[in-house]
């Protein structure tokens, strides 16, 4: 089953970009409607405000059915939270937050996208979905190597144990606040060996546990940039959708 991340919100992200995750969750059905259980980070009146959102861009017509799991900051979701769903959807927001909420449900969730459920994470739903997930940060050392408006709050760069469904770093936004530099200074420092960075309005859909990045299925109106050490340095590709090219 496909793990598929997304470097934006669900209002930035065209209909398109998620066609490849609908279609997984209709198959995973066996009637329809089928059900998504759709994490949250509860914000108050901000996660109902953008809910709606996330009902436009997923529900496909009245095929799906989302239903929200609020998260509120300091507690964990059970696994029960999944129970009965087709898909699992991770919102956006406070990246360390959905990483500490979730850390607990990690093997679950391993274990449902193993039996045919797919995942799909948006910004820091994405960010939280590998092994080893970048939280946050805009240091390396005395170094600023991204701007400090995409830190979530963390002064150095900062690695914790994530979900466990990829096995590369995963960083969101990338074109549109400018984090790209981060990213490479992550794969730079040996924290991770390979990393992608994922613009708003993108998907990159790869198979659960998947270890390289390259082998993934891009798609939606904007691009992914791979990140990989190549002998003594760095080295960064950029793939577009064919139909964005």
């Amino acid at each position: 089953m496909s793990v598929f991340l997304v470097g934006g919100g669900a209002d930035t992200t065209p209909p398109g970009a998620l066609a490849g995750f609908l279609a997984e969750v209709r198959a995973a059905a066996a009637q329809v409607p089928a059900r998504i259980a759709l994490v949250l980070l509860d914000q108050g009146w901000r996660s109902r405000r953008f809910l709606p959102d996330y009902r436009h861009a997923l529900e496909d017509g009245g095929a799906v059915v989302v239903t929200p799991v609020f998260l509120r900051p300091g507690e964990e979701v059970g696994a029960g939270a999944f129970g009965g769903a087709h898909g699992v959807v991770v919102g956006g927001g406070p990246t360390p937050d959905y990483r500490n909420g979730l850390a607990g449900a990690a093997a679950h969730l391993q274990g449902l996208v193993r039996s045919g459920v797919p995942y799909l994470g948006f910004s820091a739903g994405a960010m939280i979905t590998p092994a080893a997930a970048l939280v946050g940060g805009h240091r390396l050392g005395d170094r600023e190597v991204c701007p400090v408006e995409s830190s979530e709050g963390l002064e150095q760069l900062t690695v914790r144990p994530g979900l466990g469904l990829v096995s590369f770093a995963v960083d969101v936004h990338t074109a549109q606040a400018g984090t790209l530099s981060g990213t490479v200074a992550l794969v730079d420092s040996g924290a991770a060996d390979t990393a992608v960075g994922i613009d708003e309005g993108t998907c990159l859909a790869v198979r659960a546990g998947a270890a390289d990045p390259g082998d993934g299925e891009v798609s939606g109106s904007g691009a992914v940039w791979f990140v990989r050490r190549a002998g003594g340095a760095v080295q960064v590709t950029r793939r577009t959708a064919p139909s964005a090219r």
